[in-house]
């Protein structure tokens, strides 16, 4: 058994070797590339996709897996072992699917799509991006098309990022919560709105940074195994388990985009680099789904860095940094600002109440254009109409409408965006039983101390890695399946207070 899972291990390291080179050349297209590079780096990409498929569907791979199920089957469930042979299997049996070839177009697309998402959204111009929409949309159906079976088009999809999750499952989800936040918005919104003008004044980007950077290597993140750069929109991405690095974006017109776009990143990071090293290079060395991974960049973002113990600790420290904006302005007043419930048309500042409808927009319209009931030509206004009867609210732009995610220029379209609402969901389902683990965990934020929160993160969820399903995961570390209860009571504590 040693020598058959050493020789397996070899092969997914070389096979990891060869992703990760195509996710460096991903962040450099993505962060300091020249535009003219983008052909090359396209051709690039999907050589290297085209060589890491072939090598990971040679029948050798599944021979090995053959003889190793045998072995396992002596083997604890959760054994190192056991887990690396049954995550391969399932990650193999699916490569084995879709054909090379196809894998190696769709990479070549996707960076030649995401370079001509990055031209058009700067110039406001969605017709140019049109034609590779088109050509993604069709791509994604060719993809879903090689599992049948499939209930909706988009469950293949889905399955990628959220293990399990089917559109129907997510359907009844969306509709379960969205009943929950209709009656707490309209609450929230016929209240008394916070004033929130002064977040809206120049505040230098350097020293925006600057705090930022102090935030995030307080939370845990070391930047001896990382660093942050900025891009065109705000991601993260890991290299190796000691190479872990974010990304994000600045306007120097206004405060807090850029360091709740850091606090999310951050949690993405620290999921990655709190995962066992035992496990890198191989497929156990990333995060176990897009939901879980999403639970841990909006527990950061939000239930740490919104909440009002953490500024009790970094609010004087911002006001130092810029006293002619915020000298004047109490904790208590800019608490209320940064945590304003109000409808808006950009995702990633949202607040936490509308957040999710901007979910379940991308969602139904992605659903529709696999479905092929919404042609992409028509998604811009399809986009600004959604945007009016789900939150009564109207981009001035495609900029700010159509344009402004990158997710369906930068690889397939379909399950996309449902992970943003499974980790909210799930993140404060794990807040919940951190803080039961450590009731201390607010009074650590009010002195800037979260080594509570982060090591029961670390040893509870980030250092197995994908050994364990999302729901697997959970019912491990809650005692129940994923449940919208811990997030609903929440929100509504957080916001009846407000």
């Amino acid at each position: 058994m040693e020598a058959k899972l050493h020789e397996l291990k070899m092969r997914l390291i070389e096979i990891n070797d060869l992703e990760s080179a195509h996710a460096v050349l991903r962040w450099d297209q993505a962060t300091y590339m020249p535009a003219a590079g983008a052909m090359a780096r396209s051709r690039q990409m999907g050589t290297l996709g085209r060589i890491a498929h072939e090598k990971f569907t040679k029948a050798t791979i599944g021979t090995l897996l053959d003889e190793l199920e045998l072995v396992c089957e002596d083997l604890d469930y959760g054994s190192d072992e056991a887990s690396l042979v049954r995550v391969v299997r399932r990650q193999y049996d699916k490569a084995t699917k879709v054909p090379t070839e196809f894998v190696a177009k769709l990479r070549e697309h996707s960076a030649a799509s995401y370079q001509i998402w990055t031209e058009a959204r700067r110039d406001n111009d969605f017709d140019r991006v049109i034609p590779v929409l088109e050509e993604t949309v069709d791509m994604s159906r060719q993809l879903a098309n090689h599992f049948p079976g499939y209930e909706h088009i988009a469950d293949p999809l889905i399955d990628y990022r959220d293990h399990g999750m089917t559109v129907s499952t997510l359907r009844h989800l969306f509709d379960e919560l969205i009943g929950h936040l209709v009656p707490m918005v309209r609450s929230l919104e016929n209240g008394n709105p916070a004033e929130d003008e002064f977040l809206h004044q120049h505040f230098d980007e350097s020293q925006q940074l600057q705090f930022g950077e102090k935030v995030i290597k307080d939370l845990g993140y070391d930047f001896n195994r990382g660093r942050q750069d900025k891009t065109h929109h705000p991601f993260m991405t890991r290299f190796a388990g000691d190479d872990v690095r974010i990304t994000m974006r600045v306007n120097p017109e206004r405060f807090g985009p850029a360091l709740f776009s850091q606090t999310h990143e951050c949690g993405h990071a620290l999921y990655e680099l709190g995962i066992a090293r035992g496990y890198d290079g191989t497929p156990l060395a990333r995060g176990t789904s897009a939901g879980v991974h999403e639970s841990q960049a909006r527990m950061w973002e939000n239930l740490v860095s919104r909440s009002y113990p953490f500024w009790e600790h970094y609010y004087p420290i911002l006001q130092d940094i810029f006293p002619t904006q915020l000298r004047s302005i109490t904790l208590s007043k800019f608490y209320n600002a940064i945590n304003k419930v109000e409808a808006s048309c950009i995702r990633t500042g949202a607040d936490e109440v509308t957040y999710n409808f901007h979910t379940l927009i991308r969602f139904k319209l992605e659903l529709q254009m696999l479905e092929g009931t919404l042609a992409v030509k028509d998604l811009a206004e399809a986009w600004h109409s959604s945007y009016e009867s789900n939150l009564g609210v109207r981009a001035d732009s495609d900029r700010d409408g159509v344009l402004q995610d990158v997710h369906w220029f930068a690889g397939s379209v379909g399950g996309a965006f449902q992970g943003y609402t499974l980790g909210n969901i799930l993140g404060a389902q794990f807040f919940e039983a951190a803080r039961k683990a450590h009731p201390e965990i607010s009074q650590d934020m009010r002195v800037g101390s979260f080594d509570n929160l982060h090591g029961w993160l670390k040893h509870n969820i980030y250092r197995h890695g994908s050994k364990f399903t999302a729901s697997e995961l959970v019912e491990r570390v809650t005692g129940s399946q994923m449940t919208i209860g811990p997030y609903i009571k929440y929100l509504k504590a957080k916001y009846g207070e407000l």
